[in-house]
């Protein structure tokens, strides 16, 4: 931390509460809030005990723990008795020491602990941090991995260390020697093609190929070496060089040309938002990447876009039949496309065009696989990119193709296996979320938490003595959230609402006591689209939706979601269903009900955490019906 960073602290109050540490025959010591997040910053811990306050102000342990206790008289620390050390302080709230953001950097543990950051700053951290926690505190607590700084959406490390400066207000050197290496990490490998056709992998050194390279990748993947610090690629094998390197800590840089695909004169017919068009543009120059921005930011449009300035045939890969017929009639509207010219291949249509949508299950079969592999496609676009490391799915990327396009809201995976997604596809590419929220071009979510009491003792019992999956299905269907429904649907009235439920027994109960029709997997295709058309377009202004509406149909956008329950911490679906609100215009509002004292406590803010890392304010409070 800098001399002057003290300076930059508001004052709360126009005297900071100050405690006085005297000798008998020495200097007076004033120990103020500010001095003892000083400590903090010094030690780099967010907790300290009495001894090394003492340390680091020079007085006896007797005199610091006396003037720890008059702060936490005062209401300014709090302790907690830990092994092996007796007690330790830390501050009771952040807010009572200041009125605006202050940012903490810990840089040999690589963490960051910012209170009350604004959107922007949470919109900088999350180009090179993760949030790994939140506090009902509105603190939030960040972690730089090296697969952060890896995968960061800058073009150079200057970039990349002036964003770091900005969101933190210093220059951590530690943390940027950190961020540094790893930059230099990623840049070591690189594929590209031969003049004579073959893929080439080349090291930064011969002893970069010699003891890293040859020594990590198994027999067979190498066919020789061509210099001292480039080997020829065996056909088809770039793919499994580039996860192996990558698990190794090693990122390839993939600047491959691949074969051309066959031409295809494709114009997109709508007029792109610029930072629709900076997407495009950069795909281009990169040739290959991943789409992360907000729900209903326009990334379909901007890979139309991307179809657009490719101009070579295209297979588009999705979850699921529902959302390959949307795509299909997107692009036949919004494209020069004819119907006869795109292609569905799922259970129900097969259909090989110069543009094809297929799913992934379909795609990977190998009674399908060789119609795919016998096109020479142009561009591959794989929507909710996040399947992509399932193993069915990941067969999809040998698929040969000029360029491949990830598209999705929120690549994250509950078995943290979306580092994947960048080594398999390409790199992030994105925009500031917060920018885009005060441009106006997508509408901010309100998330709030409602923590929400057994509806009875006997409820709150028959928890208690249940364990497993039963006891997380026992909270979900906690019979209280019918009544908080029913007052958040009061409070929004004429509202279109969508409500999420985990379990089918409860979406069956809850449509049952609310009269709203309940969508789940088992109704009939034609029965779910008429709903939905009511629900755009008539009178009908609330639906209740399983699991089955999180991705893969084309559910409709609403002003107001209530998540009743979910599928444990699954950030993406948090992220999914909270992306049902927002729209350009009007308000967006999401309610995450959890019963209190329950794992689903916890689990309900797992949910939101990608939100909150990406600049979107997450708050809780008690239940509006039970209080």
């Amino acid at each position: 931390m800098t001399d002057d960073a003290s300076a930059d602290r508001p004052d709360e109050e126009p005297t900071p509460a100050i405690t006085e540490i005297r000798e008998d025959d020495g200097p007076t010591f004033d120990l103020s809030i500010d001095r003892f997040y000083d400590v903090l910053e010094s030690r780099e811990r967010p907790v300290v005990t009495a001894g090394e306050v003492a340390r680091a102000l020079d007085c006896t342990h007797a005199q610091a723990a006396e003037a720890l206790q008059r702060l936490r008289d005062e209401g300014r620390l709090d302790t907690l008795d830990v092994e092996p050390d007796p007690v330790v302080w830390f501050p009771r709230d952040y807010k009572d020491t200041q009125s605006r953001e202050r940012v903490v950097v810990f840089p040999k543990r690589r963490q960051i602990i910012v209170d009350q950051p604004t959107q922007f700053t949470r919109a900088q951290l999350s180009q090179f941090a993760h949030l790994d926690d939140t506090n009902r505190e509105e603190g939030y607590i960040y972690e730089v991995r090296q697969e952060d700084v890896w995968q960061a959406p800058h073009d150079s490390l200057d970039g990349l260390l002036r964003t770091m400066r900005q969101a933190l207000g210093q220059r951590a050197e530690v943390l940027e020697e950190f961020v540094t290496a790893q930059w230099e990490r990623a840049h070591k490998f690189r594929l590209y093609t031969h003049d004579d056709g073959y893929v080439v992998l080349e090291a930064n050194s011969a002893d970069l190929l010699g003891n890293v390279a040859e020594q990590k990748l198994e027999a067979g993947l190498i066919r020789a070496r061509i210099s001292d610090t480039e080997a020829w690629v065996a056909e088809g094998k770039a793919a499994e060089i580039k996860r192996t390197l990558y698990d190794a800590g090693y990122p390839v840089r993939d600047e491959r040309h691949l074969e051309e695909g066959d031409p295809l004169d494709i114009d997109c017919l709508l007029e792109l938002r610029d930072y629709q068009q900076s997407w495009v543009n950069r795909f281009v120059q990169q040739g290959s990447g991943v789409l992360v921005g907000p729900p209903g930011s326009g990334k379909t449009v901007a890979a139309m876009g991307i179809m657009d300035a490719m101009d070579g045939e295209t297979l588009i890969l999705v979850p699921g039949r529902e959302l390959a017929e949307q795509w299909r009639d997107t692009l036949v509207l919004n494209t020069s496309l004819s119907r006869e010219q795109v292609g569905l291949y799922h259970g129900g249509e097969k259909q090989i065009r110069p543009v094809t949508v297929a799913t992934y299950q379909t795609a990977g079969m190998d009674r399908h696989r060789t119609l795919f592999e016998e096109r020479k496609w142009g561009l591959i676009i794989y929507d909710e990119v996040h399947h992509v490391p399932a193993p069915i799915h990941r067969r999809s990327v040998d698929l040969q193709t000029t360029s491949r396009l990830g598209l999705s809201a929120s690549p994250v995976r509950e078995d943290d296996k979306q580092r994947e997604i960048f080594t398999l596809i390409g790199p992030p590419i994105g925009t500031d979320w917060g920018a885009l929220f005060d441009a106006g071009y997508v509408a901010e979510p309100e998330i709030e938490i409602r923590l929400i009491p057994w509806a009875s003792d006997m409820h709150a019992n028959e928890y208690g003595s249940s364990a497993g999956h039963e006891k997380r299905q026992l909270a979900a269907a906690n019979p209280a959230k019918e009544e908080e429904i029913r007052e958040i649907l009061r409070d929004h009235p004429g509202e279109k609402a969508l409500i999420f439920v985990e379990y089918l027994e409860q979406g069956e109960q809850l449509a049952g006591a609310l009269n709203v029709p309940f969508i789940s997997g088992e109704m009939p295709h034609a029965r779910r689209r008429k709903l939905f058309e009511e629900f755009r377009h008539g009178p009908r202004d609330v639906l209740l939706v399983s699991r089955v509406g999180d991705e893969g149909i084309d559910l409709p956008e609403a002003e107001l979601a209530i998540a009743a329950s979910g599928l444990g911490g699954s950030r993406r679906q948090g992220t999914q269903r909270a992306g049902r609100t927002m729209r350009p215009e009007g308000r967006a509002r999401m309610y995450v009900l959890a019963t209190r004292g329950s794992t689903e406590e916890d689990f309900a803010r797992q949910r939101m955490r990608h939100l909150a890392g990406k600049g979107i304010r997450v708050t809780e409070r008690e239940s509006v019906a039970w209080n």
